[in-house]
């Protein structure tokens, strides 16, 4: 029961478990020369399929190692984790680019969202295994 309960909480201990693990794959690639050209030649479809990767990849570590494959009566507990996961990385990353002046967000929207997304697939991920780290 207690695991039950806990899978359903979210806290301040998960958002910074999510946070630190976000950052620490970010931080790399975020300082990464080929994630920036990425960014700026990766076709929108290619975008989409990364974005859609992550949420596809978030959610089956979620599903297995948070929820340990039962989300029956949990359902709107995994898609605020799933979601939450995604959107804290996509923050840190976020803040990561704006930090090291890779972050157009005035100058060139489109580009500077493309880098965040590609670099949030790795860092969502980051997250997410670490948060998982004490539900087991």
């Amino acid at each position: 029961m207690k695991k039950v309960i806990n899978s359903l909480r979210f806290n301040l201990e998960d958002a910074s478990q999510i946070t630190i693990g976000a950052f620490a794959l970010a931080i790399p690639i975020s300082f990464s020369e080929e994630a920036w050209r990425l960014s700026e030649t990766l076709p929108l479809f290619n975008l989409f399929l990364l974005l859609f990767l992550s949420i596809i990849f978030l959610s089956f570590y979620t599903y297995q190692s948070i929820f340990q494959a039962d989300i029956k009566y949990k359902k709107l507990a995994f898609v605020f984790r799933v979601f939450i996961a995604y959107f804290i990385a996509f923050l840190v990353v976020s803040l990561i680019l704006l930090a090291i002046n890779k972050l157009p967000i005035i100058d060139d929207t489109i580009l500077a969202i493309k880098r965040i997304i590609i670099i949030s697939m790795p860092a969502s991920m980051g997250a997410i295994i670490v948060d998982g780290f004490d539900k087991e």
